[in-house]
């Protein structure tokens, strides 16, 4: 077999040794392999002298001469292999003695219990199923290279088993958020996430070229416009879980593409959303992660109900002073400033309190709190409060200092919807999404409806620090 040099000696000694099993009459690359089941059940159902197969990787080699231990890894545990000469013969003995690290491989035996009472599966036969041919890397068990284990996750996965474990548990908690909505008679459904107008939520989009329409589209940033359209065509509860894509920067708790839930229900509000995500946060977290409590000492998450709630007028007061709505212009700017806050010299009052709110009140929100009653200007998208026009009846749900979940009490008024919307595009009408108010105007009934940030959810529950850790593949700057 011919392989033009690559500089790398780890890759010619692992070509040289595919080659030579080839010779040997080992093919390349095998075929289906079937299993008595994952390594974790084979321990789980373990049974001295029971034959059984295994496929998986070879994650360490202990050559002893005549005789080798090894260690498989799969996706679900690890487990022991005696592989013996005078078992296997000569020649396939030889062949093993080619295998590297990160190999894949399929076995057969018998199942015993070494001397030092170790569960072990003593080979009678094996193939090869697939040659690595990279090495894995230094630190094989426990890859500790933050970079490495972003750009190259499947290393992270192989090397991590509770990086592994953490993903599992992310599907277990989507899994459970279907099954919770479910139960409850809501129905999932599929909307646009090609859009000629971004609409749902003040963002940034990424825009695309449609050739075949020759125009302009934008991944969306959020679904809700075409949710609402549900209830207008008399789908009562719905909920959509899937990606937004919003054309802004990267940190700690934001990633430009993420997963978004977002439910509406017809003829229930704001308190009915609180009803919601409280009971399905607190059945995600006891059934996927066993628990109400999420780290130690002082900075613990403790999600047992009732939950705070507070509305931010309240918690402005208490952070700037009972006296902040008093003050004038300049000297709550003057305030905030002596506070450390850098404030753009064009903001308005209403600007500079929700600076306050987002930069100093936010993030000092450990526990589970209901921000409520928030200014309408921020949210044009929700009915006003019963007792101030000012207001709006919402809640953003935030812990440990993250707003998880946003809910309103959803506007139905199209003429208040469309004075709202010409207010936020500042007269240009093109920026408003005609059809959605044309669908109100056929009659949309009052709803409650509410988005539930996935990701950072999944870094509440499983207590991680960066948004990255729970997500795959996160964006990264490209090399080079």
């Amino acid at each position: 077999m011919s392989e033009a040099p690559s500089g790398n000696e780890y890759r010619e000694q692992r070509l040289a040794n595919l080659a030579a099993l080839q010779e040997m009459g080992y093919p390349s690359y095998g075929c289906a392999f079937t299993r008595t089941g994952t390594l974790a059940e084979l321990r789980e159902t373990f049974e001295e002298g029971r034959a059984v197969t295994a496929a998986a990787r070879l994650s360490t080699i202990r050559d002893m001469g005549k005789s080798i231990f090894a260690d498989l890894r799969d996706g679900s545990d690890r487990f022991q292999v005696y592989v013996q000469k005078k078992e296997l013969g000569e020649e396939a003995f030889k062949a093993f003695k080619l295998l590297d690290l990160g190999d894949q491989v399929g076995v057969e035996g018998e199942l015993f219990i070494t001397r030092t009472g170790e569960p072990t599966l003593k080979v009678a036969k094996w193939t090869l199923l697939s040659k690595a041919l990279l090495p894995p890397p230094e630190k094989w068990h426990g890859l500790k290279d933050v970079e490495m284990r972003y750009r190259q996750r499947y290393l992270d996965l192989v090397g991590n088993p509770e990086v592994r474990e953490l993903f599992n548990k992310r599907s277990a908690l989507i899994r459970e958020i279907r099954r919770y909505l479910s139960e409850r008679d809501f129905i999932e459904v599929e909307t646009p996430m090609l859009q000629a107008q971004a609409g749902g939520a003040a963002a940034k989009p990424f825009v695309t070229h449609y050739g075949a329409l020759g125009s302009d589209v934008y991944l969306r940033i959020a679904p809700e416009l075409y949710l609402k359209r549900l209830l207008v065509g008399g789908f009562d509860k719905v909920f959509e879980l899937n990606r937004n894509f919003r054309n802004e920067g990267l940190d700690r708790t934001h990633n430009p593409e993420f997963t978004m839930l977002e439910i509406y229900e017809a003829f229930s509000d704001v308190n009915g959303m609180r009803e919601l995500i409280q009971g399905m946060i607190i059945h995600v977290a006891e059934t996927v992660f066993g628990t109400l409590s999420v780290g130690e000492g002082d900075t613990a998450l403790d999600l047992t109900p009732p939950w705070r709630e507070a509305t931010y007028h309240e918690l402005v007061r208490e952070r700037m002073g009972a006296d902040w709505f008093d003050l004038s212009l300049d000297d709550a700017r003057t305030k905030a400033e002596a506070a450390g806050l850098d404030l753009d010299p064009e903001w308005d009052r209403l600007l500079v309190t929700h600076e306050v709110y987002e930069k100093m009140i936010e993030p000092s929100l450990q526990q589970p709190t209901f921000v409520t009653r928030l200014p309408a200007r921020l949210v044009p998208l929700a009915k006003a409060c019963p007792d101030d026009s000012s207001l709006v009846d919402v809640f953003e749900l935030v812990i440990r200092g993250q707003e998880v979940a946003p809910a309103y009490t959803e506007m139905n008024d199209p003429i208040e919807q469309r004075r709202r919307f010409m207010e936020q595009a500042g007269e240009d009408e093109t920026k408003i999404d005609q059809d959605f108010v044309t669908a109100l105007e056929h009659g949309m009934p009052p709803a409650g409806g509410m988005g539930v940030g996935i990701d950072r959810l999944m870094m509440i529950l499983s207590g991680a620090e960066a948004i990255r850790d729970v997500i795959l593949f996160p964006q990264l700057k490209q090399k080079g």
